[in-house]
């Protein structure tokens, strides 16, 4: 989950070069915007739920956000979680009718989305965090310059042109734009779920990496790269709070889930395209199931 990613970067040492220059150059190269309109909750509380959003702003498609995310962090618990909601669920967007989750960014941006999430499954977003993927392919590299381990498959190796990268089948180690490719793939049978599966896998592991002793000292660098590809409003105090957990080992591994879950919902095709529809009583078990997952 990207803004935990950040939050492992917001602590430790710091060079003014280094921040200074990774910063300026992020900033000149992302199309994401400083005024964000977003009314979450920003009390103190313990148990923290962030809105992370990734944008694809190359080709000039700033708007599609193909990654929707609630990441959750719990100061007592010390447990982070991630909750991925697949981008064709089709739910109610507030004042514009049933569509795919994904087209509330596309109106609104992260404010409607926030709206969305909350009037559909009851959750309270407290910030959001809105990711530039050119940001998270530099933020790879700059956190694991030998790549992060993953094993790609025969599919993978033959979508070049939807990749935009070549990669080769087998186990092996990706940099920043071949593990965004990896991150993103969904032309095979699983799909949309195959890269929900993969995102959190690739968090999973970047998490550790940036747990690691060695990624201290390129601490500076990696925060001048979050600052300029990362749009959010989560409070510094809460990123140091957090990142500092991390570093210091007191943090439990990530526990995930998916909506929809696995017998609440149905392909179906409506004018928007092909949807993730809920069965009858469906959304009301997501919805439930959510809550649990987060304030347990």
């Amino acid at each position: 989950m990207m803004v935990f990613l950040i939050a492992f970067l917001a602590i430790g040492g710091y060079a003014a070069y280094e921040y200074i220059s990774a910063s300026r150059a992020a900033n000149a190269d992302n199309n994401l915007s400083d005024e964000v309109e977003f009314n979450g909750s920003d009390e103190n509380v313990d148990n923290v739920n962030v809105l992370v959003l990734g944008s694809d702003s190359r080709g000039g498609d700033s708007a599609r956000a193909d990654t929707i995310m609630i990441a959750n962090y719990s100061s007592d618990t010390k447990q982070p979680k991630l909750i991925s909601i697949m981008r064709d669920t089709y739910v109610n967007i507030p004042g514009y009718g049933y569509n795919k989750i994904n087209a509330a960014y596309s109106i609104g941006g992260p404010e409607l989305v926030r709206k969305t999430v909350t009037e559909n499954f009851g959750i309270d977003i407290n910030y959001y965090a809105e990711i530039d993927f050119k940001g998270f392919e530099k933020l790879v590299d700059a956190v694991a310059p030998d790549g992060i381990e993953v094993t790609v498959t025969p599919e993978m190796t033959t979508d070049q042109k939807a990749l935009g990268v070549q990669l080769t089948e087998g186990t092996q180690r990706l940099h920043g734009e071949e593990l965004l490719a990896y991150s993103r793939f969904r032309h095979d049978a699983n799909g949309d779920y195959g890269r929900v599966q993969r995102q959190q896998e690739v968090l999973g592991k970047l998490k550790e990496e940036v747990a690691s002793v060695t990624t201290v000292g390129k601490l500076p660098k990696m925060i001048g790269i979050a600052n300029g590809y990362v749009s959010t409003n989560v409070r510094n105090g809460l990123l140091l709070s957090m990142g500092t957990d991390v570093l210091r080992g007191k943090t439990e591994d990530m526990q995930t889930m998916r909506i929809p879950m696995d017998d609440t919902y149905h392909d179906n095709r409506y004018d928007v395209g092909a949807v993730l529809e809920f069965n009858v009583g469906g959304l009301e078990q997501n919805a439930q199931e959510a809550q649990t997952f987060l304030n347990q």
